[in-house]
């Protein structure tokens, strides 16, 4: 079971903003780790922009499962795991998270915020807690509430976007991703490999290129 990302994120009108994240990306090739990381960031703030408010979901992809949650005051969070990981632990952070990030940072920064003026640095510690989730779990007595709570589950990240949208099209607009990782994204087509930015390249260029919406 294991944590890769977890980010805090405002959710605008037409786009997400970026106010903290974390990553434990130490599976992940060292040459690769920047792009994956940049793809991250770009998936957890594209989820956030097509969640509704008050909502919380968890986003299939092959092996991986993005589980996000947008407060009703557009606070949102966004944790990305592996299918082992279980879910309830991964809303209980989410929650956890979001409610002392909202204790400690104004609201009046999260629209205009970023990763270097929000002083907020407790998402290190929560990743690498969470990483056991039985040991994550036991020191959090929440999830009554939470259980009662319905999430909804998108198969894929396809699912997510809009008739006529496309994915490709989305990375090389997206302001998340450097020059480099959109042409790896790009030039990515039939290497098979365990790495989360293949795997995300491979599935959805192919399903969407597919038409199955």
């Amino acid at each position: 079971m294991k944590l890769y990302s977890l980010s805090v994120l405002h959710k605008g009108a037409t786009k997400s903003n970026l106010l903290k994240s974390a990553y434990d990306l130490s599976s992940f090739s060292f040459f690769q780790r920047s792009s994956v990381q940049e793809f991250m960031t770009f998936t957890s703030a594209l989820i956030v922009e097509r969640s509704a408010h008050g909502s919380r979901a968890s986003v299939k992809e092959q092996e991986y499962l993005c589980h996000v949650y947008v407060r009703n005051d557009s606070l949102s969070a966004v944790v990305i795991a592996d299918s082992e990981y279980p879910q309830r632990v991964a809303f209980t952070l989410l929650d956890k998270v979001l409610e002392e990030f909202s204790r400690q940072v104004d609201s009046i920064d999260w629209p205009s915020g970023n990763p270097e003026t929000i002083n907020y640095k407790a998402l290190d510690i929560h990743l690498a807690k969470y990483q056991n989730p039985r040991e994550a779990d036991a020191m959090t007595k929440v999830q009554a509430e939470l259980d009662e709570t319905k999430i909804i589950l998108h198969n894929t990240m396809e699912s997510l976007l809009e008739r006529g949208e496309k994915l490709d099209d989305l990375v090389q607009k997206s302001e998340h991703l450097g020059n480099q990782s959109k042409a790896f994204y790009k030039t990515v087509s039939t290497v098979v490999t365990v790495d989360w930015a293949l795997r995300f390249k491979l599935s959805l260029h192919f399903r969407l290129n597919l038409g199955y919406f």
